[in-house]
C-alpha cells in the first residue's frame, strides 16, 4: 500500500490534506470491498457523509478515521499512523484563517487549493490576476467591491492579497500561467499612476521563470472564454484531480468532474492560441502603458 505524505511539499493547506486523506480512504474502502453505506454504519454516519469525506469536503475526526482503518483491515501501526497524522494535520487551520473577518468561507477553500497547486492557469477579463496585483491596484479593486469599508478593513483585504502572492516567491513555487483580456489592462483602475505602476510590475513579472503571461488582444474578437473568468488548478500529487474554480459575486463553483475539466481545459488551450505569444507580452504591456498612462 502506498502512503500519501504531504511533508516537505507545498500541499500543506487543510483543504488539500483532506482531499489526500479522502482519496486514500476511498482506495482502502474499495480494496476491502466495503460499501459507502457499510462504512457509514461503522462510524454512525450516512452514506453521503462518507462520500463527502472521500472527496475531502468535510473535516475528519481522528476516531472516525481510526475506526474506518480497522474496518478496512489496516491494523499495522506503521500503516495507520501516517493516515492518522494526516487527519490531525487536516484539521489545522491555514494562515488565511486569521483573515476570517474579511474572508468568506467559500474563498478560504480556494486559498487552500491555490497554496498547494503545482500549476495555476487563470483567465481574467476585468482585472489583473490577484497574484500579480500591486498593492495600490489591489486597494483600488477592494474599494470597488467594498465602497463602505473602513480604512482598517481595506488594509486587511489588501494585506491578504499581498500575503497570497508569497507563494510565487517561495522555494519550489507553482507555475502561474495567466491569460488576461486586453480590456483589463486598459481599464483605468485606481487612475493613471496606479495603472502605469501595475503594467510596469507585470512587465517585470514576465521575467520570472515560473510566470507566463499572455494577452488576448481586442483583434481576437469573440473568443473561447466569453463566459467569464476562471482558473484551473493542478496539483503535484497524482491522487488529486484538477479543479476548475469560478468565482461569483457571493459564492464560487468548484468543478472536478471529468466532463467539466475537459471543457475548461479546451477553452484554456484555445485562449492560449488566440492570445499573443508570451514572448510578445512585455512589448504589448509597454505599448499599452506608454499609450494610455504616460509619465
Amino acid at each position: 500500500m502506498t502512503m500519501v505524505s504531504a511533508e516537505g511539499g507545498p500541499a500543506t493547506g487543510p483543504t488539500v490534506l483532506r482531499m489526500l486523506l479522502g482519496a486514500q480512504l476511498r482506495r482502502l474502502r474499495e480494496a476491502s470491498g466495503v460499501t459507502r453505506e457499510g462504512a457509514g454504519w461503522e462510524i454512525r454516519a450516512s452514506e453521503s457523509k462518507i462520500s463527502r469525506m472521500e472527496l475531502g469536503r468535510v473535516g475528519f475526526k481522528e476516531r472516525d478515521v481510526a475506526d474506518l482503518l480497522t474496518l478496512y483491515g489496516v491494523t499495522a501501526a506503521e500503516e495507520r499512523e501516517p493516515l492518522l497524522k494526516l487527519a490531525r494535520d487536516a484539521n489545522s487551520p491555514g494562515w488565511w484563517h486569521r483573515y476570517g473577518d474579511v474572508l468568506p468561507s467559500w474563498f478560504q477553500s480556494y486559498l487552500g487549493l491555490e497554496a498547494a497547486a503545482a500549476l495555476i492557469r487563470t483567465y481574467e477579463v476585468q482585472f489583473v490576476p490577484g497574484l500579480l496585483q500591486t498593492p495600490a491596484y489591489a486597494r483600488a479593486v477592494v474599494l470597488l467591491g467594498h465602497p463602505r469599508a473602513d480604512a482598517a478593513e481595506v488594509d486587511r483585504r489588501v494585506d491578504l492579497r499581498m500575503r497570497r502572492q508569497q507563494l510565487l516567491r517561495r522555494p519550489r513555487p507553482p507555475q502561474l500561467w495567466a491569460v488576461v483580456d486586453e480590456a483589463a489592462l486598459r481599464r483605468p483602475i485606481g487612475g493613471p499612476a496606479v495603472m502605469r505602476e501595475q503594467l510596469t510590475a507585470l512587465i517585470e513579472a514576465t521575467s520570472a521563470p515560473n510566470i507566463r503571461l499572455q494577452v488576448v488582444p481586442f483583434t481576437a474578437g469573440g473568443h473561447a472564454a466569453a463566459g467569464g473568468a476562471f482558473s484551473i488548478l493542478r496539483f503535484g500529487d497524482q491522487d488529486l484531480p484538477d479543479i476548475v474554480y469560478i468565482e461569483q459575486l457571493t459564492s464560487a463553483l468548484y468543478l472536478d468532474k471529468r466532463d467539466d475539466l475537459d471543457y475548461y481545459a479546451v477553452a484554456m488551450e484555445r485562449l492560449c492560441v488566440e492570445a499573443e505569444p508570451p514572448e510578445r507580452t512585455p512589448e504589448l504591456l509597454a505599448r499599452i502603458r506608454d499609450e494610455l498612462y504616460p509619465q
